[in-house]
């Protein structure tokens, strides 16, 4: 990766020169720098700048398997629900399996929307009628909803996580109707997945 290799070159080198040398600004960046200190291939020290961590400067670490690695490898079982689900089964689902968001799919499970827990509480807090809404009133829909697909690099899906300040993300090919931007969800790839993911990598080391 571009920036391992100019901090490995200069360092230690502080984020705004790291972002002139590539031509991009700092905030676009930011996310990159995160996850690389995150995984230990470059560390930060305040008022120094950036250098290599002690993970890239092992010689048996140098092909950087997690940037190598693809959404389809690591990727779980996504949570669905139709937009015809009530507000109140899609709060029940929500608890039940235990994640942030619930994807919403159409009867041919392609992506329609997203439902987050903060829009089922915005819902259903003083609206004795909200719970038997549909959860299409209340989604996020199309073509707002941030994807990822299976042979998107799991640092590409690290990068829109941290970017957009979410739990996960739908993991979705082409629908089978031959329509331009249908997609089938398949998986859901969220922080957890990945940090396990880096867990197991350290623990077998």
């Amino acid at each position: 990766m571009e920036i391992i290799d100019i901090v490995k070159k200069h360092a230690p080198i502080t984020g705004d020169l790291i972002a002139e040398m590539l031509n991009l600004t700092r905030p676009t960046i930011r996310s990159d720098l995160s996850i690389l200190v995150m995984l230990d291939y470059i560390d930060a020290k305040p008022k120094v700048g950036y250098f290599l961590g002690k993970r890239r400067t092992r010689e048996d670490e140098s092909k950087l398997p997690l940037l190598d690695m693809k959404v389809g490898d690591l990727h779980g079982v996504p949570v669905i629900v139709r937009e015809t689900t009530t507000i109140q089964e899609a709060v029940v689902s929500l608890f039940l399996e235990n994640v942030g968001h619930l994807i919403v799919t159409d009867e041919q499970g392609r992506l329609a929307g997203i439902v987050s827990r903060k829009d089922l509480l915005k819902v259903t807090l003083g609206n004795a009628t909200a719970s038997s809404m549909p959860v299409s009133f209340i989604m996020t829909r199309r073509p707002n909803i941030i994807t990822v697909s299976p042979e998107d690099s799991v640092l590409e899906a690290a990068r829109k996580i941290i970017a957009h300040q979410i739990d996960s993300l739908p993991v979705v090919v082409p629908a089978e109707t031959g329509e331009e931007g249908d997609v089938k969800v398949v998986g859901r790839i969220s922080k957890t997945n990945i940090i396990k993911m880096l867990l197991d990598t350290i623990a077998e080391e």
